[in-house]
């Protein structure tokens, strides 16, 4: 089994761009998008059809903004919206697919905001989403959670750390969190595989930071302890355009 993220950042200019052609090439059974910035009714499906997706949204009540979507060549059992927060779930930041051995959280991460005004926001989403998911645990289920977290974890994770110190995506208090995603059960899969290995998920638009690879690794896959069995790999697709992230995949068994 296949899964794979990208924050799309515009579904409809990425589809403009015919970004998912990639997806005939190196075909996921299930892909998690972020930032569609659509609502449903604007998003040309047939092109997923035609590869035999089945497509969810939850766009957010704000027009061209936030909101995911995920597709599916393996049904789940079920599908869920959000965390029964208004102020989140306004934003259409969580689509939630169980399957027979694991919940998969596709999430579009809040961004704290060019002056910082939005990262009390963030950090009380993801003091939410802990909590939301230690009760699923408790309850015996497993967790897989990916998605645009916007933020750098650890200093290998961009390419200028001491630049970026006092900037939203690298505050301590953003890093602090996810220290506690890590201290509550979750594995970043892809530093528990590659711990030295410095690879990016996005780039800013400007100075030509994609061409120059000055990047930051924002795009994860957060897991439980028990399905560390069954992962084979997690592949960053830095080749893939159309976007200023680009796909992360999960090769499960």
């Amino acid at each position: 089994m296949k899964i794979s993220t990208w924050n799309v950042n515009g579904i409809r200019a990425a589809l403009g761009k015919k970004a998912f052609d990639w997806l005939r090439d190196y075909p996921s059974d299930v892909v998690c998008l972020q930032e569609i910035k659509a609502k449903e009714e604007q998003i040309d499906t047939v092109l997923f059809e035609s590869m035999g997706y089945q497509c969810i949204w939850n766009p957010a009540q704000r027009p061209g903004y936030s909101g995911t979507g995920t597709l599916y060549k393996i049904t789940p059992q079920n599908t869920s919206f959000g965390m029964g927060i208004e102020r989140f779930d306004i934003e259409g930041r969580i689509i939630q697919s169980s399957f027979p051995d694991f919940e998969l959280f596709n999430i579009y991460f809040p961004n704290g905001g060019q002056e910082l005004e939005r990262v009390p926001y963030k950090l009380d989403f993801y003091d939410c989403l802990l909590n939301y998911c230690k009760k699923l645990m408790v309850s015996g289920k497993e967790i897989i959670i990916t998605g645009d977290f916007n933020t750098a974890h650890k200093e290998i994770d961009l390419k200028n750390p001491k630049a970026n110190q006092k900037n939203t995506g690298f505050l301590p208090e953003e890093r602090e969190w996810v220290d506690r995603y890590l201290d509550n059960g979750f594995i970043d899969i892809y530093r528990k595989l590659y711990p030295e290995v410095v690879q990016y998920t996005w780039w800013t638009y400007r100075f030509s930071a994609r061409k120059n690879n000055v990047g930051w690794r924002i795009d994860y896959f957060l897991v439980t302890e028990a399905i560390l069995n069954c992962i084979k790999d997690v592949v960053i697709q830095t080749e893939i355009m159309g976007s200023d992230h680009c796909p992360v995949t999960l090769v499960l068994e």
